[in-house]
């Protein structure tokens, strides 16, 4: 099942088992089966410390869980964890035997002291960038405490439940068999819904923070690059963070950042949150800024924060990011999730040989309905302009696909559904006015970004598009407030431009300091 050099990366990982541990398979007689029965093989093969039993009873089959010996075991997985999800195997297989996760000491405890049962299942597609962080996530938790259970779901080898619980979307996590979320979801933040006291402690905790010289509102390339300028001039730098990474972990493969010829979304925002760490940067992570109040002459710039805590300081670099534009058609909240997605890799495996539409037919649409026309049945792209907005070589290789439609002109006006999933969708053709109905099963939205700046309207100044006007050095229209990425008027959004702007926005937010008189209040 492994080549050579897996199972020499594997054994090598393997040496740090720290009690034995064993494979329970769920087998049948059907060619998966027989992979997994070769893949456990493998591993049992590789440690001395790992036994494989064939007697399990979990009624998913092919199937297998993982567990110290003679105790029950809390972490299954039902279908083959290859691809994006073998880390999560090998991360399984450790934790499992008492090697402690790679989780924050606070957030640890919170996790040991929820109280069970709790017992979730993972929907994952083998394609899908995000469901490994949720994967490792929930099997980190159900490690650490014995009340918790986690399964990841094949959702592709396990086609009747995804069917009869109208999957659409992955990753899509169930707890205790009711629907819990769906998407991407870091450790923390699973644990803050679990913990129905965590909003209050964290005000409690943040209302305590003496102000920041400078703080960062924002935890994507942008921000994490301010605050790594911020902190090596050694002055208190803070970084509040709705979601540490950002958009980019969302993000699938990235070629184009100078010097690393190939990443993923989440890998780099790891390595951002590595590096800022280093700097003793104080990260305030899951936390929503509502607010800006800004400070006049002699007095601190202050942020509050939906749990109400408010943080102050000196001088504020804004890097908040953009967001996905919606249609905001009826229908589309209704569906997302049952039919309406946003991320093709992550979702299109679900959509297998069915009829679905792309939105946009710039880069992303277009390079969205190149990657859905290998999986599904057919696709439609709609464009609302007269003309494809995406690069010539793009454009070439969509004309070529045979199970491609193309409607230019078209202005998406509802998406449709029966029975609790999407159906179809309307649009108006823009140059007859007629309306038109096209019967499928699943709308991908790829129609740009919308910065996140709703919070700011009246305290700055914004342009037309909600972007946060700045200048050459990244200031505002308010003294003492910097702004940098995706979030502001500077052109092309792109990860190597954002993180010039957040160094750039940082070093003039230090020049501001050392020439402005210390606040009083």
């Amino acid at each position: 099942m492994l080549d050579a050099n897996i199972k020499a990366q594997l054994q090598a990982y393997l040496e740090r088992l720290v009690d034995p541990i064993e494979l329970v398979a769920s087998l049948d007689d059907g060619p998966k089966s027989a992979e997994m029965r070769g893949l456990l093989e493998d591993i049992a093969s590789l440690s001395a410390k790992v036994s494989l039993l064939e007697n399990g009873i979990d009624g998913r089959r092919p199937s297998f869980s993982i567990g110290r010996v003679g105790q029950p075991a809390r972490i299954r997985f039902a279908g083959l964890p290859m691809g994006h999800e073998f880390t999560s195997l090998i991360l399984a297989l450790l934790q499992a035997s008492g090697y402690a996760p790679k989780i924050d000491a606070g957030v640890a405890d919170a996790i040991r002291a929820l109280k069970g049962p709790l017992r979730f299942e993972t929907y994952i597609s083998l394609s899908c960038h995000n469901c490994p962080d949720v994967v490792q996530a929930i099997n980190a938790m159900a490690a650490l405490n014995p009340a918790i259970e986690n399964v990841m779901i094949d959702g592709a080898l396990f086609q009747d439940e995804v069917d009869a619980r109208q999957i659409m979307a992955v990753p899509s996590v169930y707890l205790n068999g009711e629907l819990f979320e769906n998407g991407r979801m870091s450790v923390e933040e699973i644990v803050a819904r679990l913990d129905t006291g965590a909003a209050e402690r964290d005000a409690a905790r943040l209302a305590e923070q003496a102000p920041f010289d400078v703080l960062v509102v924002g935890g994507g390339p942008a921000g994490a690059a301010a605050a790594v300028y911020a902190a090596r001039k050694g002055i208190r730098t803070g970084v509040l963070a709705e979601r540490f990474g950002g958009q980019v972990m969302d993000t699938l493969a990235i070629e184009n950042l100078i010097s690393v010829p190939h990443t993923d979304g989440p890998k780099l925002g790891r390595a951002l949150e590595e590096h800022v760490k280093e700097y003793g940067v104080e990260i305030m992570n899951l936390q929503k800024a509502e607010a800006l109040i800004p400070g006049g002459e002699g007095a601190y710039h202050t942020v509050r924060l939906g749990n109400g805590a408010v943080l102050k300081a000196k001088a504020l670099i804004l890097a908040t990011g953009a967001r996905w534009r919606e249609l905001n058609v009826p229908g589309e909240q209704e569906y997302r999730g049952k039919g309406v997605a946003y991320c093709p890799h992550c979702d299109g495996p679900l959509f297998k040989g069915k009829h679905v539409a792309v939105v946009g037919g710039g880069n992303s649409g277009v390079e969205a309905a190149i990657d859905l026309a290998g999986i599904v049945g057919h696709v439609t792209l709609l464009e609302f302009g007269d003309s494809l907005r995406a690069d010539a070589v793009l454009q070439s290789k969509l004309y070529s696909l045979a199970n491609v439609t193309v409607i230019k002109s078209a202005q998406t006006t509802e998406v449709t559904g029966a029975g609790g999933k999407v159906n179809g969708l309307t649009y108006t053709d823009r140059v007859t006015g007629q309306g038109q109905h096209i019967a499928l099963e699943g709308v991908f939205v790829q129609i740009g970004l919308l910065p996140n700046t709703d919070w700011l309207k009246g305290t700055l100044e914004l342009s037309r598009f909600g972007e946060i006007v700045i200048d050459a050095r990244g200031q505002t229209s308010v003294p003492g407030v910097f702004a940098a990425g995706d979030c502001t008027t500077v052109p092309y959004k792109q990860i190597v431009i954002a993180m010039g702007a957040g160094a750039t926005a940082s070093l003039a937010a230090f020049d501001h300091l050392i020439r402005s008189s210390a606040p009083t209040a």
